[in-house]
């Protein structure tokens, strides 16, 4: 980067997540552009505490027009681009008979078509450059089935898919492209799922080998190990579960308790 501030993108930084990456990625030495829907006004007053160079990026993922805005909007501000990290996400917990065409539409117009539309933005930015890096923030269920969640589940199957043509695509052009798969984290998303009487704490915790959700700040971590190119400058296509062991564990039920001294 040679000496220059880099510039880190993060969607759907308003809250959970994102707001955790923003923040990590500003304590590393990056200027961020905080992007949500509106305004993530907390967010960034905490990274201006932090003495971080900071902007406001409002706007839609999934709308092209609102990308395009968002893209040039950077460019003026700071006039390069370093990281970008999609995070934006909504989640839509239904059995699949039930799921409407609306809610399957939107789902993947977020999780998918968003993160395509910003890598697409971006990336040509970071293509001309010759370097950058994107981190999409897939899941768990980006990896295995998990039931009630079909819109989601193919949404972030879908995101890993992106992650690694693009990888194929731009590793030779100076841009990396690489994705972490999150297990059950506690975030405001994390209450607004249980809230619906789909799940509990302690089906989470009893799945999970470490026996715990995540924190925001532990997938805050991997992405900014993903987005350093000084840690990971040769990791590329590469999916990070940041999900205590759950991808990992094909044990049944009563034999993991035990393991985890349950």
């Amino acid at each position: 980067m040679r000496g220059e501030i880099p510039v880190a993108v993060v969607t759907g930084s308003g809250r959970g997540i994102g707001r955790a990456t923003a923040i990590e990625l500003a304590l590393r030495g990056y200027r961020v552009a905080a992007n949500d829907v509106r305004e993530p006004e907390a967010t960034l007053d905490e990274l201006r505490s932090l003495g971080a160079g900071a902007m406001a990026l409002p706007g839609d993922v999934s709308e092209e027009s609102d990308v395009r805005r968002m893209a040039a909007s950077v460019l003026e501000r700071f006039g390069r681009v370093d990281v970008l990290v999609n995070n934006a996400g909504i989640s839509r917990i239904v059995p699949a008979e039930e799921t409407t065409l609306a809610d399957w539409s939107r789902t993947l117009a977020v999780n998918l078509t968003g993160p395509f539309l910003m890598c697409r933005e971006f990336g040509r930015v970071m293509l001309e450059r010759g370097s950058g890096s994107i981190v999409n923030v897939s899941s768990v269920a980006g990896l295995l089935g998990v039931a009630d969640r079909a819109a989601y589940n193919a949404s972030k199957h879908g995101l890993v898919g992106l992650t690694r043509t693009l990888a194929a695509e731009w590793g030779g052009r100076g841009v990396r492209v690489n994705a972490v798969c999150p297990g059950w984290v506690k975030t405001e998303m994390d209450a607004e799922d249980q809230a619906g009487g789909g799940y509990t704490d302690a089906d989470i915790e009893g799945r999970v080998p470490m026996g715990r959700f995540a924190s925001p700040a532990d997938v805050a971590r991997a992405v900014a190990f993903l987005a350093e190119p000084r840690e990971s400058g040769f990791v590329n296509g590469h999916t990070l579960s940041v999900d205590g062991g759950w991808y990992a564990d094909g044990s049944w039920e009563s034999l993991r308790r035990r393991k985890q001294g349950r």
